[in-house]
């Protein structure tokens, strides 16, 4: 376990800042990944948005007023770095988010460092039909097990209203699979 508050205050302080982040790094770079990953699909992409979380980790330390954790806070940039990435890359594509990721779960099966199996491929496609939202609620508390608090802090939203996604998540997965 990590000192949240002593690592901040590292993070704060120019002589002791580097390292700091280094050991910031090493602690959440794992956990970090497997969020982004869930968003993103792809590996190279994953790399990329990860990459970003932490540049802009980096140059915004100073700003954070630690009224929330510091994992609740970073893994709020991830999540954003991501949802960024992924908009772009629709707009860029001229494509609807939605289909976007549909065809990025699609691809997980050609993707030599995803070995997920058919089940797996079907439950991706499953999560990718979910709106945007219910996509993270769903992967943060079915694959990350995220208590609803955490994830409250996280997406800047009422438990009730993460409950209510969840829920309708899950029907909605459950009639893909059902399908499929």
């Amino acid at each position: 376990m990590i000192d949240e508050k002593l690592l901040v205050a590292q993070l704060k302080n120019p002589s002791t800042q580097e390292a700091a982040f280094r050991s910031l790094m090493s602690h959440y770079k794992e956990r970090l990944y497997w969020h982004i990953r869930k968003i993103a699909l792809n590996h190279d992409d994953t790399d990329d948005i990860l990459q970003n979380t932490f540049i802009k980790i980096f140059k915004n330390i100073n700003s954070f007023n630690e009224d929330s954790k510091l994992f609740t806070w970073i893994y709020r940039i991830a999540t954003n770095e991501a949802i960024t990435f992924i908009n772009k890359r629709a707009k860029n594509t001229h494509v609807d988010i939605s289909e976007l990721q549909y065809k990025m779960a699609e691809q997980l099966q050609e993707d030599n460092l995803y070995s997920g199996n058919e089940i797996q491929i079907i439950l991706q496609k499953a999560i990718a039909t979910l709106p945007q939202k219910q996509q993270l609620v769903f992967n943060m508390k079915y694959f990350d097990e995220m208590k609803y608090n955490e994830m409250s802090e996280i997406l800047e939203t009422s438990v009730g209203a993460l409950k209510a996604s969840y829920f309708h998540a899950v029907k909605k997965i459950e009639d893909f699979i059902k399908k499929h």
